[in-house]
């Protein structure tokens, strides 16, 4: 790959024809049209927090480095921004009053500068290195760099690494926070569309979990039919199955839970009922695994991490158990006392019995002491839920 400096260009040659869509993705240039600054590899941008996007402009202001930027030269002459998007975006946004930034407590647009401020942002140069190679050194470098201060996330290099038409058809479908869909979809997926852990969770849906692959075999083709068919699936029966929306429900496998229940009817009256109903269990420590418990027929207790009887409980219970059974000769272990072993009057340390429900918790069984009984291990294990 040849890499060239150029010192040459200013913050007034890359904001000179700058075009910014607040539709992320549509219509990125500078350099008067000769730069593309968001190419279909880039990620989204994400400096628009009054943080980030703010911090670029005070270092013009202040006269500091912005750091190296990079741009991959292309055969026709013109430039696409391989390192830099974020600020060079940032500073155009500025330069078109899309946001403020704060001077002496006072919010300033560009167009609100004194001349003098003005003219040490445009006058500004930038460090720049254009880079010349074949499309997969370009790609490798590009996921190799990790731009400083906010380094690419796994779905982001790997936009940049199957980069197409289908790439740009995806991130167009799943990664615009003005998608009328985000909210709804946000019910279930964890993360940030700017980030592209929607369009992530989508490709992990319709490939199985075999999103590298997937995406190099579509790579060049013009649609998603596919993608946006398997992904509004999954929703819609989400969403047919719950009535309710629950906090606990973003970021659990819907995928899975899809392929593996999809075929089972259910009524979503009763699994609302059972589902407040299990909510409002204060012996319930795990919320998130209600979901599919219920979709499991209720029979996976262990999904839920159902609270055990506390250390309090286990030591009145053992200490009761155990003096009733001293007085009568029996074992402190319930079973062992039915059985005909040689353990049928032994009592056993505390150390060696656990604690169990009499009635199961499944069966509606409370953690507290009066449903409480002390087993020993061996019996515990081979009780299980019965």
């Amino acid at each position: 790959m040849k890499t060239t400096l150029r010192t040459d260009i200013t913050v007034r040659d890359i904001c000179e024809g700058f075009v910014y869509n607040e539709l992320e993705g549509k219509g990125l240039f500078g350099l008067a049209g000769k730069l593309t600054i968001q190419p279909e590899y880039q990620r989204n941008y994400i400096y628009a927090d009054g943080k980030k996007d703010v911090a670029v402009i005070d270092s013009l202001l202040k006269g500091y480095p912005l750091g190296l930027i990079y741009f991959n030269k292309l055969k026709d002459g013109r430039f696409e921004v391989l390192d830099g998007q974020q600020r060079i975006t940032s500073i155009g946004r500025f330069a078109t009053n899309k946001f403020a930034i704060r001077i002496d407590g006072m919010e300033q647009y560009y167009s609100g500068l004194a001349a003098v401020q003005q003219q040490k942002i445009m006058d500004t140069k930038l460090l720049i290195y254009e880079c010349e190679g074949e499309e997969p050194t370009l790609k490798e470098w590009f996921t190799t760099i990790n731009i400083a201060g906010v380094p690419l996330n796994e779905q982001e290099m790997l936009n940049a690494v199957y980069s197409g038409p289908f790439v740009t058809l995806a991130k167009a479908e799943f990664s615009n926070s003005s998608n009328s869909n985000v909210l709804k979809w946000s019910a279930y997926i964890s993360g940030s569309v700017n980030r592209q852990d929607f369009l992530a969770q989508a490709l992990e849906w319709v490939s199985k979990g075999d999103v590298k692959p997937y995406m190099s075999k579509h790579r060049y083709r013009d649609n998603i039919d596919e993608l946006r068919t398997y992904f509004n699936s999954v929703i819609d029966w989400a969403s047919g199955v719950f009535e309710d929306v629950k906090t606990e429900m973003r970021g659990r496998e819907w995928g899975r839970f899809y392929e593996t229940w999809r075929n089972t009817p259910y009524d979503p009256k009763e699994v609302s009922r059972k589902l407040n109903q299990l909510y409002e269990d204060p012996y319930l420590t795990n919320r998130r695994g209600i979901f599919e418990y219920i979709l499991g027929g209720c029979k996976e207790v262990r999904l839920l991490n159902v609270r055990l009887f506390d250390e309090g409980v286990k030591k009145s219970v053992y200490e009761r158990q155990t003096r009733v059974a001293k007085e009568k000769g029996e074992s402190n272990c319930p079973l062992c006392e039915l059985g005909h072993e040689s353990n049928k009057g032994r009592i056993w340390d505390l150390k060696d019995m656990d604690a169990d429900h009499v009635t199961a918790w499944s069966k509606g069984g409370t953690s507290d002491a009066a449903n409480c009984q002390m087993l020993c291990k061996i019996h515990n294990r081979a009780k299980g839920n019965r």
